[in-house]
């Protein structure tokens, strides 16, 4: 029997429970597969807790990103066929040992990226591709802030932001963070726990600011995010690490600058199959190449996603965690 991880209440790490799940074959336009690995993610933790809810009811299977091997077919998937290595992000789903997902989701992996290495950089990967690339255009003339520059997407966007040609300033918590980020493209790493990041900022950048700041951690954050900011510089939330900012002022906008907010996400950046095609494979495409480096830094059983959300929530991990079925 397939099993897999099951909520049936949100709630702490502990509602997460190892169940024997039913599959069954896929209908039209869907494909099974059987995983080999599940990326880790703050938003998993998010629709554990309640704070996101989740699209299907209860009970369901947290997760956003997988790799694995295809199974079986559909009626009319054409573009996939059994033993294909594939990679997803969305639907909601991954922890589990074998699943269906819809075949349009689905990517093909290059041989070139292990399974392990694209279960964990899928949403974090294109999450920091759409940040880069689409969100704000980072080039060699950018000055960027990036909160939480030694968590997933902070690893993955400093090498990449670097290969850009930009000034990469970074926040982190520890000594060993500070250097990890150092080792991936941030030029300038600012220790949040000892160092007032606002005025440290303003040191680095002469007084000038920011560009742009990358900002997922949220309410420890936030406003200090936007006095990071030159005038007309542009304030990117993608999360809320240390919780909901839940008094934003949209006065302070014209107050710090004329500056620019947004709140995007992923599947926006990823709505239709062209969309995706083209965020993977920019993603494929540098990570092929050398220039961004994806580490798996933890493994965990998938029947002990528990601890590893303990372990997430607590700041005991740093880039990049998978889950192995």
């Amino acid at each position: 029997m397939v099993h897999a991880i099951r909520i049936h209440e949100t709630g702490g790490p502990d509602v997460m429970r190892w169940e024997q799940v039913d599959v069954g074959e896929p209908g039209p336009g869907e494909v099974r597969i059987r995983h080999t690995a599940v990326g880790l993610n703050f938003i998993d933790t998010y629709f554990r807790s309640g704070l996101y809810p989740a699209p299907i009811g209860a009970p369901f299977s947290p997760g956003s990103e997988g790799a694995g091997v295809v199974q079986t077919v559909g009626e009319g998937v054409s573009h996939l066929k059994p033993g294909d290595r594939v990679a997803y992000v969305e639907p909601l789903g991954a922890y589990a040992q074998e699943r269906l997902v819809p075949a349009n989701r689905l990517v093909v992996l290059p041989d070139g990226i292990a399974d392990k290495t694209a279960a964990g950089m899928m949403l974090k990967g294109m999450t920091a591709q759409y940040l880069l690339r689409q969100t704000y255009k980072v080039g060699p003339d950018t000055t960027l802030l990036f909160h939480a520059a030694a968590g997933g997407v902070g690893l993955i966007a400093g090498q990449w932001a670097a290969h850009l040609g930009a000034t990469v300033i970074g926040t982190a918590g520890s000594e060993d963070k500070i250097d990890l980020a150092k080792a991936h493209g941030y030029q300038h790493v600012i220790n949040y726990r000892t160092e007032n990041f606002v005025e440290r900022v303003k040191e680095i950048t002469g007084g000038k600011g920011c560009d742009v700041v990358y900002d997922s951690v949220g309410k420890d954050t936030y406003p200090g995010s936007l006095d990071c900011l030159k005038p007309l510089g542009l304030w990117v939330s993608f999360g809320q690490s240390s919780g909901p900012i839940t008094d934003f002022n949209l006065a302070l906008l014209a107050q710090k600058g004329s500056l620019f907010a947004t709140r995007p996400t992923l599947f926006t950046y990823i709505a239709t199959r062209e969309m995706l095609e083209k965020t993977a494979g920019e993603l494929f495409d540098v990570v092929e190449k050398g220039v961004v480096k994806i580490e798996v830094n933890q493994e965990y059983r998938l029947a002990d996603a528990s601890q590893a959300h303990q372990d997430l929530e607590g700041r005991k991990t740093s880039g990049t965690t998978v889950l192995i079925p």
